[in-house]
């Protein structure tokens, strides 16, 4: 990730310090306003286009010598705008991003400074500390007071350890009360005057992950979990916990701790397009970065290695010569990976020795003849215990890995992340993330990192339904990469759902299926279901095999939260669409300006939309192409759980 000034100018008429107990800040637009009072603590509010949104927020680090934030006294501070773009690496939404904010630091008698940022639509801050030894921390606060009865939208579970794959809750702010429940970032806010505030956190490193839970006063505060520091066995794939210290984090004295964001809004499309935890993630530690390939994956596991037909003349498996039919069928609609999950190797604590009935050497060697990669599945406990495996997958001729089961964001495992990613980074393979919490940043430190999952997606066969999935775009992906697993060929309605592999269904119309591929965000993004179904539905495969990771360009529009979504993405100088939406009774009807495509150009669009008995008939749609250009307008029909997939390509 490459920065580049444009400007950066101090300025004081932006902000006033009373008397060091006073410090106001507003947004280069002057739409934000952050109101930070120094007393016997710090606090302060928050005003969005002239209205009061937020009161009585605190902050506070606690060290075993001091509480950073209680009786603090102003030494220095210094303010200026910073004008800059931003190159992401990886652009999940655009290639060029605009991080404009209004900056001040506060540098504190103790030995600290807290740093806050102020841009149009949101505010960060973090504290940095300047302490020569190693610190314990324990405790932080985090802390924000509502004025307003507000709508909470968040994953809730009922201990620290979790894989974030709950389904949303929706809580009402003031009769919420604390219930020992940890609720998870990224979390939404709704308020009565349709402003949304989407609370996450970014640059997380050699420090556990931010919870939060209810303050019981109409507000919400955090919590974290501890250090571990004795573990048991508790089987294959995981650790027990045996003992926690009393702190959360033990650490450097001198470093700058993660950023707490609020993201504020009163239209809803804007969450979709924000950037967020890119502007305020470290940049890149690799100075070689030419050797990462977001892509496609087929993936087996979803549709129990199953292919079947006139040409499937073998007992189909976790076997060769089913691998390598799911190799062919990547390679005939280039498609760059196919994922080998679970049961490659013998034991899932051995990443050396494959399954007897796997060549995974004459697997590499067949991908690397059809131009296909492969991706291995690992659990955390595997790679912990033997790290040494990346320098030998590197040898074989793997791309990347699969990485499961982590189920925790304390302390320890924060950075079992990032010496995972930085390890695998040597030897050249990228990551992908399961049993995962949300992105923090460290996608950005380390590009090798492709997705996470940390989301109530398609393994979850009937328990996941659009009217959880329609929050994603809003809440979980607008933090960063998603790892779903779309693509069912198989479609229904709720009430006639069902599932047993290998001939696994899901919940949403096929139009609906096709679009997630557009409007989620993953830089490895998995196609989940049977070869054999996509070859059948050739159409469909053909256009979402085609669908880009990386984009130039993300505009959202239409959108409303928990209820529908349409997208537009750019890469280069084709354009997609993608549309999905809720449970909603009653279909629903948009108009859509294409005022974003170039006047003088001549385009086609290739649609699906949802067919006319598609609330009743999930298979049931229509695909046609036409003519266009920036003047005309589409009509979008999506029924109840439907969804609508375009491309749109300048004609020669």
């Amino acid at each position: 990730m490459k920065r580049f000034y444009l400007l950066i100018l101090s300025i004081s008429t932006i902000i006033s310090i009373y008397a060091q107990k006073r410090v106001e800040v507003y947004s280069p637009n002057g739409d934000l306003y952050l109101n930070i009072k120094i007393d016997k603590d710090i606090t302060y509010n928050v005003d969005y286009k002239n209205k009061s949104l937020l009161q009585n927020c605190c902050m506070q680090l606690k060290t075993e010598d001091n509480i950073l934030g209680e009786n603090p006294y102003i030494i220095h501070s210094t303010q200026k705008e910073v004008n800059e773009y931003i190159i992401p690496i990886i652009p999940l939404k655009q290639s060029k991003i605009s991080n404009n904010y209004n900056k001040l630091i506060l540098k504190f008698k103790g030995g600290y400074d807290i740093e806050f940022r102020v841009y149009n639509d949101a505010l960060a801050y973090r504290f940095i500390t300047h302490i020569k030894k190693k610190i314990r921390i324990y405790d932080e606060k985090f802390s924000i007071g509502f004025i307003t009865d507000n709508t909470i939208h968040a994953q809730q579970s009922n201990n620290f350890k979790t894989s974030c794959e709950e389904a949303y809750n929706h809580l009402d702010s003031r009769k919420w009360k604390s219930d020992n429940k940890k609720t998870l970032l990224p979390l939404l806010i709704d308020t009565p005057d349709n402003i949304k505030i989407l609370i996450s956190e970014s640059d997380l490193y050699d420090y556990p992950g931010m919870f939060l839970e209810s303050s019981n006063n109409n507000g919400i505060t955090s919590i974290f979990p501890k250090v571990p520091i004795l573990f048991g066995d508790d089987g294959d794939r995981s650790v027990k916990i045996d003992k926690e210290a009393e702190y959360i984090a033990q650490t450097d004295g001198e470093r700058s701790f993660p950023w707490r964001f609020l993201f504020i809004t009163d239209k809803d499309e804007k969450i979709l397009e924000n950037t967020m935890v890119c502007k305020l993630a470290d940049k890149s530690k690799l100075s070689d970065t030419s050797w990462i390939k977001p892509g496609m994956a087929s993936w087996e596991w979803w549709n129990g290695a199953s292919p079947y037909g006139e040409d499937v003349n073998f007992t189909t498996g976790c076997n060769t010569e089913t691998y390598k039919y799911f190799i062919d069928f990547a390679s005939h609609y280039n498609i760059p990976y196919i994922i080998m999950d679970e049961g490659w190797a013998m034991s899932t604590r051995d990443p050396f020795t494959p399954n007897k009935d796997i060549d995974i050497h004459e697997l590499i060697k067949y991908g690397k003849e059809k131009n296909v990669g492969i991706v291995l599945w690992l659990t955390w406990l595997t790679v912990d215990n033997n790290i040494s495996l990346f320098k030998t997958f590197e040898e074989w001729g793997i791309k990347g890995v699969k990485i499961d089961f982590m189920d925790r964001s304390d302390q320890w495992m924060v950075n079992f992340y990032e010496r995972t990613a930085k390890e695998a980074a040597k030897h050249h393979l990228f990551v992908d993330f399961h049993g995962a919490f949300k992105p923090a940043g460290l996608e950005y430190k380390y590009p090798n990192i492709l997705s996470y999952e940390g989301v109530r997606g398609m393994e979850k066969m009937g328990g996941c339904q659009p009217n959880n999935s329609i929050y994603l775009p809003f809440i979980r992906n607008a933090v960063g990469a998603m790892d779903y697993t779309p693509g069912a060929m198989m479609s229904t309605q709720p009430e006639v759902y069902y599932s047993k592999r290998p001939n696994s269904a899901s919940v949403g119309t096929r139009a609906y299926q096709m679009a997630l591929f557009v409007v989620f965000e993953s830089g490895l993004q998995m196609l989940a279901d049977n070869p054999t179904l996509y070859y059948s539905n050739d159409e469909c495969t053909q256009f979402i095999s085609k669908v880009p990771q990386t984009w130039d360009e993300t505009r959202a529009l239409k959108a409303k939260v928990g209820e529908y979504v349409i997208i537009a993405k750019r890469k280069g100088n084709i354009w997609y669409i993608g549309g999905m939406t809720n449970n909603n009774q009653k279909q629903r009807d948009f108009e859509i300006n294409l005022d974003f495509l170039d006047k003088d150009k001549s385009y086609q669009i290739e649609s699906f939309m949802d067919g006319t008995n598609a609330s009743r008939q999930a298979m049931d749609f229509r695909h046609k192409k036409s003519d266009i250009n920036s003047n005309d307008k589409i009509n979008v029909r999506m029924v109840r759980n439907g969804g609508f997939a375009a491309v749109i390509k300048q004609k020669e």
